[in-house]
């Protein structure tokens, strides 16, 4: 029988406590009343999530444009969060660390999870380099990629990882290679109810040599006339969800990310993927940085690179390897990036603050 969004696991444990229900209501208001800014935010979901509606209202990043708010069925978080339990085989009891902000998406689908799985959740403080218990093991965490490489030394300690949010460079990746758990990333966005498809980043068979996303069940996937993402997953969306995201489809349930709609620049005819040349420089720059175009009357579009520093000081040698119009054109610094509200480069602003 499928679970509703108003059962509560008699599994489920917060911070070693089980609550029923009521229970947990009363928590939720004492987190939003007396709680740590992070205990705040899971009080507060919690309020939306035992309330009588029957959807809760999140709000998007706005990486790719303005930040809005969309009403997102309860039990359509409920079926995304079985279908993450049946691909991760989360079995009732099994231990997960919480270390996301309780006020997007990704963060709020780890607390519905331990919910309706019957989770034993331990909520730790967001931050760059989460402190944890280094003497508890855990089953199951989801990371950002920045957490994933403070964290790497330590994952030991943990028997599954997800990681979302942003890039996974390649140096991230090579960090985790001889870790014990298996590593995935995920693809997914708020419109999706978190993740849709993940990709292993370790422990990869012999015989694959790349990792594709692979969808989870029932997902259904197809693309469009720009060569974009198309989603069909009933459990979750009652429409078809429509993404900007240019991918490769490999079968019918694996595809490969080749970057954002958006993003692509067009320069002299030839398309490229800003986002497939930032992979190639990730462990060559260390500061923030991103690709992007500047108009040009010869080019239409010219490559540019936007890097997160007062002085140009970056050696003709971080380019090698680069295809040959790959290359960016011009080097534009930036003392500070224009930031999202969760975190992530506004590209757009940012470019649009170098103009002004």
């Amino acid at each position: 029988m499928m679970p509703n969004y108003r059962n509560v696991h008699n599994k489920f444990k917060l911070d070693n406590v089980s609550y029923k229900h009521e229970d947990l209501m009363e928590v939720a208001y004492s987190y939003v009343k007396e709680g740590l800014p992070f205990q705040q935010e899971l009080g507060n979901f919690l309020l939306d999530w035992l309330d009588d509606y029957d959807y809760v209202e999140v709000q998007t990043s706005g990486s790719t444009g303005k930040p809005k708010k969309l009403k997102i069925k309860k039990q359509a978080m409920v079926n995304s969060a079985i279908a993450t339990g049946d691909f991760f085989n989360l079995k009732p009891g099994y231990k997960v660390l919480h270390c996301l902000p309780s006020n997007f998406i990704a963060g709020k689908m780890t607390i519905v999870r331990a919910i309706i799985l019957g989770l034993e959740l331990d909520m730790v403080q967001p931050s760059a380099f989460p402190r944890i218990d280094y003497e508890k093991d855990y089953d199951f965490c989801a990371f950002t990629p920045m957490q994933l490489k403070n964290f790497a030394k330590d994952l030991e300690s943990i028997k599954a990882v997800i990681v979302g949010g942003g890039m996974v460079s390649k140096h991230i990746v090579d960090l985790i290679q001889d870790k014990k758990p298996v590593v995935y990333e995920t693809y997914g966005m708020t419109e999706t109810v978190s993740h849709i498809a993940v990709r292993k980043l370790n422990h990869l068979e012999k015989s694959e040599k790349v990792s594709y996303f692979k969808t989870l069940p029932n997902i259904t996937i197809s693309t469009d006339e720009r060569d974009c993402l198309v989603i069909n997953a009933p459990a979750i969306s009652d429409e078809t969800i429509v993404t900007n995201d240019i991918v490769k489809i490999h079968s019918t349930n694996s595809f490969e990310w080749l970057g954002r709609y958006d993003n692509v620049v067009n320069s002299g005819g030839i398309k490229l993927y800003p986002e497939q040349i930032e992979r190639k420089l990730q462990s060559k720059i260390n500061t923030d940085f991103f690709i992007t175009s500047k108009p040009d009357d010869t080019l239409g579009e010219k490559l540019v690179l936007v890097i997160q520093s007062d002085s140009n000081d970056l050696e003709p040698a971080v380019f090698e390897g680069l295809g040959k119009y790959e290359k960016p054109k011009e080097i534009i610094n930036v003392s500070k990036f224009v930031e999202t509200t969760s975190g992530k480069i506004h590209r757009q602003r940012t470019l649009d603050s170098v103009k002004s």
